[in-house]
């Protein structure tokens, strides 16, 4: 392999625990622990040792705010080829830090990633630079497909892929391996409902695409011509997962397998969660493609999930403005064993009336029936309680 040398051959593993979740066998490959921590060096890679001599001196010229930039800066680096990194001005001042770091040149332009894609296409031109597209080039896609090869060499069981898809890069090198078995492989691309480009093109829909989704990895608006084709003739299925689905398998993965993924990283996962029928009783892999999470992110994810989960919760609860009033409640929550993290009462901004205040209280239970017990109780002492829900 052209690339082995320079990457991490990541682990493929089986998690036992989520195979009894979802009803599938499921397998993991951690690309998460490339030393970028994402599989898009490998195809960066794969590029950049295709240059001739002349192109490696002049350099090579990318437009990304993501992974695709670190694993170019990264292994140009190594090759002493000149990496420039065209990005917009409102890419996080962590993700230019972090590129600077490997060693590229960043060019801040415009304000949306078309803005930066179209300069740095103008700065190929006027530099003689070459431009390395982060999906839509053979090159490209055929390093992203050493993927599949580890995979299928430590897990020959796997019958069924399901991949992100972005602009298609990374499934469409999988695809061409996976047909290429002796036993040929389902492969099933996994987009966000706010992001179905390739949906949208390989099945002549029109669903809406644009929004603040939890995988930016697979946040294109416009997917590439040459992995459509690829995608066309040999993807056999597409589906589509939610933003719940994409923050449950994230937390999920965190949980089970103490591993860190971004949004992307969790589509896969996300896919047996919201489809378990169409995966039960296969051998699926899993790719977790990166784990470039913003920590705060992160952390607003795993509390969610909490709330959901009924471990955290906010109670809204209606008292009468007298003495003794909060510990009365505080002492239910003694008799029911919940912990309370925080309170925080509301005389002014409120449509009670005036000797009435709203205390809403942050608390920390054991699974959703304690949580049920406690509202229980709160009611019999006769009190208007209210969850306070997530959207």
């Amino acid at each position: 392999m052209r690339i082995g040398p320079s990457i991490v051959r990541t682990p493929t593993l089986l998690s036992k625990t989520l195979s009894a979740l979802t009803g599938a066998k499921v397998y993991l490959k951690f690309e998460n622990l490339q030393f970028t921590a994402a599989y898009k060096e490998r195809g960066a890679l794969n590029k950049l040792l295709q240059l001739d001599d002349a192109a490696r001196s002049r350099g090579v010229i990318a437009a990304s705010a993501g992974n695709h930039a670190q694993g170019l800066a990264y292994h140009g680096a190594r090759l002493g080829i000149p990496v420039t990194i065209v990005m917009p001005k409102s890419t996080p001042t962590v993700k230019v830090s972090q590129t600077e770091g490997h060693g590229a040149t960043v060019i801040l332009s415009g304000e949306r990633f078309d803005d930066a894609y179209a300069q740095a296409l103008v700065v190929a031109e006027e530099r003689g630079l070459t431009f390395v597209h982060p999906f839509d080039d053979p090159a490209i896609i055929a390093g992203q497909g050493t993927v599949a090869l580890e995979m299928l060499a430590d897990a020959p069981d796997i019958d069924t892929l399901a991949v992100p898809i972005g602009g298609g890069g990374l499934i469409s090198g999988c695809a061409v391996v996976a047909k290429a078995q002796a036993t040929p492989i389902e492969v099933v691309g996994v987009q966000a409902e706010l992001f179905p480009s390739m949906y949208n093109r390989i099945n002549g829909a029109d669903l809406p695409i644009g929004g603040d989704t939890l995988a930016e990895g697979i946040a294109v608006k416009e997917p590439g011509s040459v992995t459509s084709a690829i995608i066309r003739e040999i993807v056999d299925d597409m589906v589509l997962v939610s933003e719940r689905d994409l923050e449950k398998a994230l937390s999920l993965l965190l949980q089970i397998e103490k591993t860190v993924v971004e949004g992307a990283g969790a589509a896969g996962l996300a896919a047996l969660i919201s489809n378990p029928a169409r995966f039960a009783g296969r051998t699926v892999g899993l790719v977790l493609t990166g784990g470039n999470i913003d920590t705060r992110l992160l952390a607003n994810v795993l509390l969610r999930d909490l709330a959901r989960s009924g471990r955290l919760a906010r109670l809204r609860i209606r008292l009468q403005d007298r003495p003794g009033a909060l510990f009365h409640v505080a002492r239910i929550f003694d008799q029911e064993a919940v912990n309370i993290l925080e309170l925080a009462h509301q005389r002014i901004f409120t449509n009670l009336p005036a000797k009435g205040l709203s205390l809403d209280v942050e608390c920390e239970t054991r699974d959703k029936a304690h949580l049920e017990r406690l509202v229980a109780a709160l009611t019999a002492a006769g009190y208007e309680v209210t969850p306070v829900e997530l959207a």
